[in-house]
């Protein structure tokens, strides 16, 4: 066996593995990264609309100490293309409904991805869109930044806890075609004679 094909047979067993008897723990960590991203700007907001800071300093609660996180459109860049592929490498663990809200989801962060890169690729190429001063991503020219972005986790955010509902509390035929364990257990039924009250004595008391 070739290095090429151990390493591509490692990675096969290691996104097996994630989207089987690991893809819950990978999940929570996965919502862990989202949370906090979402977080950040949440608190921007808060910033901006309830503390009433200038929007230069309105940097979240790690862009204060770090402004670099909030400037680097490579940062910013990152974390989207990041978001990405973690939405595709989880997505096999999902099945019927929860796997279509994943993949709306997913859907939405690659449009996000792209006005991520879009806006990478004006820092680094020194000319921005429509002539503007920083740059821009297309619906930011008629949107501003914070709002936009703010939305862009929103929407993203929305169906992805969706979709992950669905996936612990799957039907009866999402629960066949499951291949990891995230779903809750089935309670087993109540004897009819508990659920009727039914007197096996026949006595009727």
């Amino acid at each position: 066996m070739t290095v090429r094909e151990h390493m591509a047979r490692g990675y096969r067993r290691g996104l097996d593995g994630m989207n089987t008897r690991h893809h819950r723990t990978c999940l929570w960590l996965f919502m862990v990264v989202v949370v906090a991203h979402w977080a950040e700007h949440l608190v921007q907001a808060v910033q901006v609309y309830v503390l009433d800071w200038p929007l230069e300093e309105a940097r979240g609660v790690l862009g204060i100490p770090f402004p670099w996180l909030v400037t680097s459109e490579w940062m910013h860049y990152g974390y989207a293309l990041v978001m990405l592929v973690g939405l595709l490498i989880l997505m096999p663990g999902f099945t019927g409904r929860s796997r279509t809200w994943w993949k709306i989801t997913t859907g939405i962060q690659v449009w996000h991805h792209f006005e991520h890169l879009l806006l990478l690729v004006q820092a680094l190429g020194g000319t921005n869109i429509a002539g503007r001063e920083a740059p821009t991503s297309l619906i930011q020219l008629v949107a501003p930044r914070l709002e936009l972005h703010l939305f862009y986790n929103a929407v993203v955010f929305a169906p992805m806890v969706v979709a992950m509902y669905l996936h612990s509390r799957p039907g009866p035929e999402e629960r066949e075609e499951r291949v990891c364990a995230c779903a809750h257990p089935v309670r087993p039924a109540a004897p009819a004679d508990a659920v009727g009250g039914t007197d096996p004595s026949g006595t009727g008391r």
